[in-house]
């Protein structure tokens, strides 16, 4: 259950374009064509899909605080080893975007050996995708929001793709019908692209009752409790005060 509120949360609630507006440059660009669209949002997810669980284990053992302690073997007793104060947490952002980097690397001679179209087609876009804040925020979010194991760290990674290949897929495909649509001319191109992104994300955005529902059910419940123990104790309390006064008497 966790694994799939999470996966939904982060297509469609979280979703990397609509939510948080992250990795616009490429969405925006790339989005002419359905085609060059489908091949980007591909590689996105196989980029975020390998470098989030890679960059969880690197936050987990390496850059938390007290994390090296596995080198002397006092995992157990942590406060006995050499590394338990050391803290590297400054070095994420270097160490997120080399693992990125040499992700998008692969990414990027594959995609060049099998489809030299597509590899054309996207041009400049394709090695960009190392600086994409979209990607880098994929790890950034799993380290703010302290994601437990490392298959839920996958399975973040991969909905995050899946979300930016979604958006990414409908604007193109908007964008191709929208050619041959009567568009002001002042919004023509960009203009009423940006539009249509908002629209789409306050579409999202109706997504996040999904899984609040549950929450809200839970807190009534618990409200419910509070009520009951409260009266309870006001019985008691009442109860109290007629002996005390029978006493009195």
């Amino acid at each position: 259950m966790e694994h799939l509120e999470l996966f939904f949360k982060s297509v469609f609630v979280d979703n990397m374009v609509f939510a948080y507006f992250l990795g616009m440059c490429s969405y925006l660009a790339v989005s002419k064509k359905v085609s060059t669209a489908v091949g980007l949002g591909a590689a996105v997810i196989f980029v975020l899909t390998v470098t989030v669980p890679l960059n969880w284990f690197l936050d987990q053992y390496i850059l938390q605080p007290g994390a090296l302690v596995w080198l002397d073997g006092n995992s157990d007793t942590p406060e006995l080893s050499a590394y338990y104060g050391y803290d590297l947490g400054f070095l994420s952002f270097i160490l997120f975007i080399a693992t990125i980097a040499t992700m998008v690397q692969l990414v990027e001679i594959v995609v060049e050996k099998f489809s030299p179209a597509l590899y054309n087609s996207l041009g400049i876009f394709l090695p960009l995708i190392a600086v994409n804040c979209a990607i880098l925020g994929g790890s950034l979010f799993m380290q703010s929001r302290e994601i437990e194991t490392a298959l839920l760290a996958l399975n973040f990674g991969f909905s995050s793709g899946i979300g930016f290949f979604l958006a990414i897929i409908a604007i193109a495909a908007i964008r191709e019908k929208i050619r041959y649509s009567n568009v002001p001319a002042p919004l023509r191109g960009l203009g009423i692209t940006f539009i249509i992104t908002g629209l789409m994300a306050i579409g999202f955005m109706s997504f996040g009752g999904m899984l609040t529902a549950e929450d809200e059910e839970e807190v009534t419940e618990e409200t419910k409790t509070a009520i009951d123990i409260e009266e309870k104790i006001e019985i008691d309390n009442e109860t109290a005060q007629a002996e005390v006064s029978e006493v009195k008497n």
